[in-house]
C-alpha cells in the first residue's frame, strides 16, 4: 500500500499535467483565433442581412480582400424583413479595422464550385466612416450554384435540341441522304475532283510552256516589250506636252489661247451689252417695240400667204395645189424629148436654110 508521500507525488504529477494541458489548449485556441486578433483581444460585432444563407454555417470565416479577419458567430431568421430575412452576426478582429467602413460590401461566396460558404467583405470602393460594433453592412447577393443551374437550364435544353439536330445531320451524312451526304459518300465526286485537278495541272503545264493565249501572256517577252514601248511613248508625249510642243502642248502652255478666249469673252460681253442697249437688229428685236411689231406683222403676213398657197388660192396656190401644171409640164417635157430625138434622127427635115435673093 503506497504511503502518503507517494500519493502526494502522484497528485503533483497529475496537477502539473493538467496545467500543461490547459496551457497547450490555450495556446492552440490562441493560434486558431489568431486571425481575429487572439483569444483575449477586442473584437467588433457587426451584422448583415441576406436573402438566403446559401449553406453558410456558424464558425464560417469572414474574409476581407481574401484575408480571414473574423468568423460568423450566429445565423438568425428575422421574419419582419421580407426580402432579406437571414441575419448573419459576425465577430471581427480590430487588427484590420482601418480597412473597414460602414459602406463596405458583404457577400456570400463559396470556396470553389462545391466548397464551404463564407462571408467576403469588399472595401475597394468604400470611403465611409470607420466601422464600429453594432453597425450593419450592406450586402450584394451573388447567384448560388442552384441559381446558376436554373438560369442555364434553358440553355442546356437548347444545346440538347442542337445536339439532336447534329446527330440527325450526322446520320443523314452517313447514309448518303441529301446533297452533302452524296458529296461525302458518292465516289463520283472524288473522281470528278481528281479529273478536275488533273485538268488544272495540264492547264498550268501548258501555261508554263507558253502555250495558248494565257501562256504567251505569261512567258512571251513581247507583251512586256510592247507595254514598255507604250509607256515610253506616253512619257515622250507627256514630256512634249509639258514642253509646250504640239497642239495640246500649246493649249497647255501658250498664253495665246487664254488671250483669245478672254478676248472672245470680252466681245461677247460687248455684244450682249449692245443687245441690252437695243443696238443692232437683235437689240431692236429685244428692246424696240415698234420694230418687233413690224417683224411680227411680216411673219403673220407670210403665214397668211403660205396658208392661202397651201389651200390652193391665187397663182402660187394653183401652182402648188393644181395638178394640171404638173401634167402640162410633164407633157411638154415629153414632147420636147420627142422633138429633140426626131431632130437628131433627121436634122435635114427640120433644119432647112433657104436663101432668097430679091
Amino acid at each position: 500500500m503506497p504511503n502518503q508521500r507517494e500519493v502526494r507525488w502522484s497528485q503533483l504529477k497529475v496537477g502539473v499535467l493538467v496545467i500543461l494541458a490547459l496551457v497547450a489548449l490555450g495556446t492552440l485556441i490562441s493560434l486558431m483565433s489568431g486571425s481575429t486578433g487572439g483569444l483575449f483581444s477586442r473584437r467588433i460585432v457587426i451584422h448583415s442581412y441576406f436573402e438566403n444563407a446559401s449553406g453558410l454555417k456558424p464558425g464560417a470565416p469572414v474574409n476581407l480582400q481574401g484575408v480571414t479577419i473574423g468568423s460568423v458567430s450566429k445565423i438568425l431568421i428575422v421574419p419582419q424583413r421580407k426580402l432579406t430575412p437571414v441575419e448573419v452576426i459576425m465577430k471581427l478582429g480590430t487588427k484590420y479595422s482601418n480597412g473597414l467602413h460602414k459602406d463596405t460590401l458583404a457577400s456570400l461566396e463559396t470556396a470553389g464550385v462545391l466548397g464551404d460558404t463564407f462571408v467576403d467583405l469588399d472595401s475597394s470602393h468604400a470611403n465611409g466612416p470607420p466601422l464600429k460594433t453594432g453597425d450593419e453592412l450592406p450586402t450584394t447577393e451573388t447567384p448560388s450554384l442552384s441559381d446558376v443551374i436554373k438560369s442555364s437550364q434553358n440553355t442546356i435544353e437548347q444545346v440538347n435540341v442542337i445536339l439532336a439536330k447534329v446527330n440527325t445531320l450526322a446520320d443523314s451524312l452517313g447514309t448518303s441522304k441529301g446533297t452533302l451526304g452524296k458529296f461525302i459518300n458518292d465516289p463520283a465526286l472524288y473522281n470528278e475532283a481528281v479529273n478536275t485537278l488533273n485538268a488544272a495541272q495540264d492547264i498550268v503545264k501548258e501555261v508554263q510552256q507558253g502555250k495558248g493565249t494565257l501562256g504567251k501572256l505569261m512567258t512571251d517577252p513581247a507583251l512586256y516589250n510592247n507595254a514598255n514601248d507604250t509607256i515610253g511613248r506616253l512619257k515622250s508625249i507627256a514630256d512634249g506636252i509639258d514642253a509646250g510642243k504640239g497642239t495640246v502642248g500649246k493649249l497647255m502652255k501658250d498664253d495665246t489661247l487664254y488671250n483669245n478666249v478672254n478676248q472672245t469673252a470680252a466681245n461677247a460681253n460687248k455684244l450682249v451689252g449692245g443687245i441690252n442697249r437695243g443696238q443692232g437688229t437683235i437689240g431692236m428685236l429685244a428692246k424696240d417695240e415698234a420694230f418687233r411689231n413690224k417683224v411680227n406683222q411680216t411673219i403673220a403676213s407670210l403665214q397668211s400667204i403660205l396658208q392661202r398657197a397651201d389651200e390652193g388660192q391665187g397663182t402660187i396656190g394653183k401652182l402648188v395645189r393644181d395638178p394640171a401644171l404638173y401634167d402640162n409640164s410633164n407633157k411638154t417635157i415629153v414632147e420636147m424629148r420627142e422633138l429633140l430625138a426626131a431632130i437628131r434622127k433627121d436634122p435635114k427635115k427640120y433644119l432647112v436654110i433657104r436663101l432668097r435673093i430679091f
